[in-house]
């Protein structure tokens, strides 16, 4: 269960007591928000994409979409998320717990800039019911992420 294998890597750093499970979905931004009590827009969406043959990982905040035009004009290619299928195989979570810790490799994450105006937020731990909450710093560090990216609009 990829849950286990994000608890394996936040062992690593001492922090495998954070993650917060939950007994009940958290699997789409909404899901979170209220098993969390906190808003939707702090939760940090892990959304999965193929670009050149590669998949990649953007982490976005909870209210923002992808902006179509800009997410061309930074990948040379139309935004195309990954399958189901593909989604869990390809980067090493299910869909609903797609996260940017404890990903296979060759999988590069971008985070977004919609998630620089939070102290914190909150992205999931590998399954459809876990979450952690980070800090910016801390979402950097763990998520050994590439570059930040503005690729998305609708947000505050």
């Amino acid at each position: 269960m990829s849950i286990e294998k994000v608890r394996e890597y936040f062992k690593a750093f001492g922090m495998e007591e954070r993650i917060l499970e939950f007994g009940v979905s958290s699997a789409t931004v909404e899901l979170a928000a209220a098993a969390l009590g906190c808003e939707g827009k702090r939760i940090a969406k892990t959304l999965s994409f193929m670009v050149e043959e590669k998949p990649i990982l953007i982490v976005a905040a909870g209210d923002a979409r992808i902006d179509n035009p800009k997410y061309k004009a930074r990948f040379r290619t139309k935004a195309k998320m990954l399958s189901f299928e593909d989604a869990e195989k390809l980067i090493g979570h299910a869909v609903g717990g797609v996260c940017p810790f404890a990903v296979n490799e060759g999988v590069t994450v971008y985070l977004d800039e919609s998630l620089r105006r939070f102290e914190t937020v909150f992205p999931a731990c590998g399954s459809s019911n876990s979450a952690i909450e980070l800090t910016i710093p801390e979402l950097e560090k763990y998520s050994g992420f590439s570059e930040w990216i503005d690729v998305c609009k609708d947000w505050e």
